[in-house]
């Protein structure tokens, strides 16, 4: 198996998990916080997918997804253009709100496909190039889609557990 293949693996899981803690959601689980300073699964599968969109787009030299194909527009979240949400604080996750988990798994299929689109041209090589100059040692590609996959992994594991908090709470 080349290592394309195993991100290819990877970010297919992370896809997986993204609908299994957004389907069957209403606006008020999706959006529900279950403790003043946690983040909902609307926020969280949204942070996930804003982080790949702009370190893919950045790693290849796309355009990001967010903004290309409208999902900025489509989401309405009265965010900055450019904003994933690091460094959010309590007060601004609680101001991403989505309607609709169609919407939150039709942006991040749009991001899995632009992704695999990606790594399916990708040569070991290419692994190897530099990507980020301001780390110490330097970021290469292949670093920084780990670091992506790691990221991912956590936070949807982290809307998992939203997920089931919140719908504990409402039984």
């Amino acid at each position: 198996m080349h290592a394309k293949d195993i991100l290819i693996e990877g970010f297919g899981r992370i896809r997986e998990e993204v609908h299994a803690a957004v389907d069957g959601l209403g606006p008020d689980e999706l959006n529900a916080r279950p403790g003043s300073g946690a983040n909902s699964v609307s926020w969280l599968v949204w942070h996930l997918t804003r982080v790949q969109d702009d370190h893919i787009a950045d790693a290849f030299g796309l355009e990001q997804v967010w903004l290309s194909e409208g999902w900025e527009k489509r989401l309405a979240l009265g965010l900055p253009r450019h904003d994933t949400g690091y460094g959010h604080t309590p007060a601004e996750v609680a101001e991403v709100r989505v309607d609709s988990g169609d919407l939150l798994t039709g942006y991040h299929d749009a991001v899995h496909e632009r992704t695999l689109e990606a790594l399916r041209s990708l040569t070991a090589e290419e692994l190897e190039r530099v990507v980020d100059e301001r780390w110490d040692p330097p970021v290469t590609l292949g670093v920084r889609l780990v670091s992506v996959l790691s990221d991912d992994l956590q936070h949807v594991g982290q809307a998992a557990y939203a997920r089931g908090l919140v719908q504990s709470a409402a039984s």
